[in-house]
Parts: C-alpha cells; sequence; structure tokens
C-alpha cells in the first residue's frame, strides 16, 4: 500500500452494539479479533491527526437492534467516538446515502478512504461499491471487518468467513484494493517518518 498522506480519513461502518448483542444471542461471525484491529487502525489515525468518520446505522424497521432507542444503537465502546471526530447517521446500507460523507469528504480532501466495520457484505460493502464509483482510492481492510452466517436462498448455511471472502473477492480490483490491518498501519508508519 502507499502510504497515506494528510488525504487519507477512516471509515467506521456500523460498529454498534446491536451485533454484539446478535454474536451474544447465538449468531456465528468471521474474523474474531475485527473489533480490536478497528480500534489499532482507529488509535493510528487519531495519532497521527488524521480524519475519522464514525458511521451509525438508525434503522427505520419496527423490531431492529439498530433502532436508534434500543441498546444496539450505541458504538461498540472501544470504536466510540472522541469529541471533535464526525459521527454521521444512515438509514440505508450506503453511508453516503442520505449523509454529507461525500461533501466532507472532498471539503477535507480526504482521497484516500480506509472502511473497516460491520457487516462486510451489507453497509461495508455497499459503502466501499459507492467509494469507488466516486472515484475515491477505498482501502477495504479485511480483518478489521466481519459478518455472520447466513441461510442461504436454497436454504443452506453459507459460513461467515465463505460470504467474507467472496465479498472482497467481489470488491477487489474493481471497487477497492483489500488491504489488511498491517498493511495500513506499515503505511502510515512510513508516511510519519517520510
Amino acid at each position: 500500500m502507499a502510504a497515506p498522506g494528510k488525504e487519507a480519513a477512516l471509515i467506521l461502518i456500523d460498529v454498534q452494539k446491536a451485533f454484539v448483542e446478535m454474536e451474544a444471542a447465538g449468531h456465528r461471525r468471521n474474523n474474531p479479533q475485527a473489533v480490536a484491529n478497528m480500534a489499532r487502525l482507529l488509535d493510528a489515525f487519531r495519532n497521527q491527526g488524521l480524519a475519522v468518520f464514525h458511521i451509525r446505522h438508525a434503522s427505520t424497521e419496527p423490531g431492529s437492534l439498530l433502532r436508534p432507542e434500543r441498546s444496539g444503537f450505541e458504538a461498540i465502546g472501544e470504536t466510540r467516538e472522541r469529541p471533535g471526530e464526525a459521527v454521521l447517521v444512515k438509514h440505508v446500507n450506503s453511508a453516503f446515502i442520505g449523509t454529507d460523507l461525500e461533501q466532507q469528504l472532498r471539503d477535507g480532501r480526504h482521497e484516500t478512504v480506509i472502511l473497516a466495520g460491520i457487516t462486510t457484505n451489507h453497509c461495508v460493502e455497499t459503502t466501499t461499491r459507492m467509494a469507488g464509483n466516486l472515484g475515491f482510492d477505498a482501502r477495504l481492510v479485511d480483518d478489521a471487518c466481519y459478518t455472520f452466517d447466513r441461510v442461504g436462498r436454497s436454504g443452506e448455511v453459507e459460513s461467515a468467513e465463505a460470504i467474507h471472502a467472496m465479498t472482497l473477492s467481489n470488491l477487489d480490483g474493481e471497487f477497492a484494493t483489500i488491504e489488511t490491518t498491517e498493511t495500513v498501519l506499515a503505511a502510515l508508519r512510513h508516511s510519519a517518518a517520510a
């Protein structure tokens, strides 16, 4: 990865307690280290004074854990925003729809966007596709996002690992570059030393 300069921004997508509650209720996920990796990325961006955008999903579905009045709407502790960091609330899959995310990125001259969050094949994927389509240098961090097992159209359980891998395969090259936490952190270190 080329070292991101001051134009880089971290976008954390839907890192909310609803997904912790789903896991506690027995839903199986992949990438058990993902939230810790999100926190590492967040710390690195903060330490270098780089832009951070926190995205929250406010569901309009009656029974959703992500409704704003429910505990699931809250940020997962180690990725909670600090004063001065942007928090944008969305109601659909893409963080670019119904928010001013694109305008804030363009105003800040953030050409490179580092994306991480939950879930890989829903809001993370949709936001990543739009970032690429809008002309941003989108970098999706493989080990800093996750998803859950899902019953497919055939009625068979599709594993979180397979869904995650296929999502990244679909995005790689056309919409985004797939990174790891380590490649992003190494690029940030290189940029800071330059």
